[in-house]
């Protein structure tokens, strides 16, 4: 009911109540601002398409209902075109299962334990490929068959010396496991094994299938919410694949810098321009590489917010910089450049995109590399909403960091993203005056 009081959404995000610790939800679903059952099914047209620019204005309003959160989050990330229909839809839905049980069979192939509803937390191998007999991991091997980790080890030598991407696969599923057992753990979703398993699951076949980043530190964050809102595992595997299309030059490392550093760099210019002082100061105290910001930008300030309050902002981030085309860029991808004949729909409407995206394409804010991602901006507008407690109370860049760790569930995060926006607005105006 429009003006009813606002209801908290902490019922489905359930805390554990020994964690005492956990942030406070900011966030709340809000009659006549948040995205209701209601509205969402009322922005489709009888054959399925629907009017993507009034959910975006929605959604930056007051956020999603958790209870239809994953099904919108599948369009805002570019899974489904907004103008297809509800057939073509399913078509891609059932193609992408298959994908994904496809893949999953692979990796079962070569290490039994996907799918089993375990998942590893010690070395599977060493370094140099030779199967590691130690106790714990052939506990977490043992499938409860007539088989156990001696006998996969068995036939796993048995194939000769393992190829360098299996080697690289089999060394990295135990990191993913030390992640999975990290993550979230304050919640009551995973007290349920086989829900860490789901995780470790989708996190490992997608480092089977991504032979340029495979699996880093952090991902895991970014995945959890998706095994959470969404309970088909291979709907979230891909919804966790379309985030990925976005984040994956974050965790890309050369060997001599990682993907994100770019982003920094970014950063300090924008400090700059908005808040030049702030900036010299945060240089002399040998924070200029801005390296103490560089976690807001790995896993989209999941540390600063709240659980639920997290995905709030990425939802408004995601609405902000929505560009219709997401959908046909990334089929055409995952095509091949020769099978993309016939994928693009009809021309992009400004109003079809978010807010971001709309400035960008008014005011020329795309380079040959693309736009820069709003996170930037949005840690942009947290420096400078810090702005006077960092000038007046940082004495050296420990003192930075635990200022930015202090304001853990102290943050707004509508807030955040219209200061972003301004902040958006500002630096392009200056970047175009540059050129004139």
């Amino acid at each position: 009911m429009w003006g009813g009081a606002a209801e908290p959404a902490d019922s489905y995000y359930q805390v554990r109540p020994e964690c005492t610790d956990v942030p406070k939800t900011r966030f709340r679903i809000k009659p006549g601002k948040t995205l209701s059952v209601r509205k969402w099914q009322s922005v489709f047209v009888q054959e399925g398409s629907l009017d993507i620019g009034k959910t975006l204005r929605r959604i930056r309003r007051g956020g999603i209902h958790p209870s239809i959160r994953g099904e919108v989050w599948e369009f805002l990330l570019g899974c489904y075109d907004p103008m297809s229909t509800f057939q073509e839809r399913e078509q891609i839905r059932q193609r992408r299962r298959l994908q994904y049980a496809s893949w999953k069979e692979e990796c079962k192939q070569m290490f039994p334990v996907i799918g089993s509803g375990r998942f590893m937390t010690a070395p599977v191998i060493s370094e140099n490929g030779q199967p590691n007999y130690d106790p714990l991991v052939l506990q977490e091997i043992n499938l409860g068959t007539n088989s156990n980790g001696s006998d996969f080890f068995k036939e796993l030598t048995s194939r000769g010396p393992l190829d360098k991407k299996v080697t690289q696969w089999l060394l990295t599923l135990h990191q993913i496991g030390l992640d999975v057992n990290r993550t979230d753990r304050a919640l009551v979703f995973y007290e349920k094994k086989e829900n860490l398993s789901k995780l470790w699951d989708i996190l490992s076949i997608y480092a089977w299938i991504d032979n340029d980043v495979g699996y880093c530190q952090g991902m895991s964050d970014l995945c959890s919410p998706m095994i959470i809102l969404l309970e088909d595992e291979a709907d979230a595997f891909w919804c966790f694949e379309r985030l990925m299309r976005r984040l994956r030059g974050n965790f890309r490392s050369t060997g001599r810098s990682v993907g994100v550093e770019a982003q920094l760099t970014h950063l300090s210019s924008i400090t700059q321009i908005v808040d030049p002082k702030l900036h010299q100061h945060l240089d002399k105290l040998g924070g200029g590489d801005y390296l103490f910001a560089i976690r807001m930008l790995m896993v989209q300030f999941r540390r600063e917010f709240s659980f639920c309050d997290s995905l709030y902002l990425w939802e408004m981030m995601w609405a902000l910089e929505y560009d219709p085309d997401l959908f046909y860029v990334y089929e055409a991808h995952q095509c091949g450049s020769e099978k993309t004949e016939g994928l693009k729909g009809k021309p992009k409407s400004i109003k079809q995109c978010g807010k971001y995206e709309r400035q960008n394409m008014r005011n020329g804010g795309k380079s040959a590399e693309g736009p820069l991602p709003i996170s930037v901006f949005l840690v942009a507008s947290v420096l400078k909403d810090k702005s006077y407690k960092l000038m007046t109370e940082a004495r050296g860049l420990d003192d930075v960091v635990k200022i930015l760790n202090d304001m853990t569930g102290n943050l707004d995060a509508k807030k955040t993203c219209s200061g972003a926006i301004k902040i958006h607005k500002r630096y392009l105006r200056k970047v175009i005056s540059m050129f004139l």
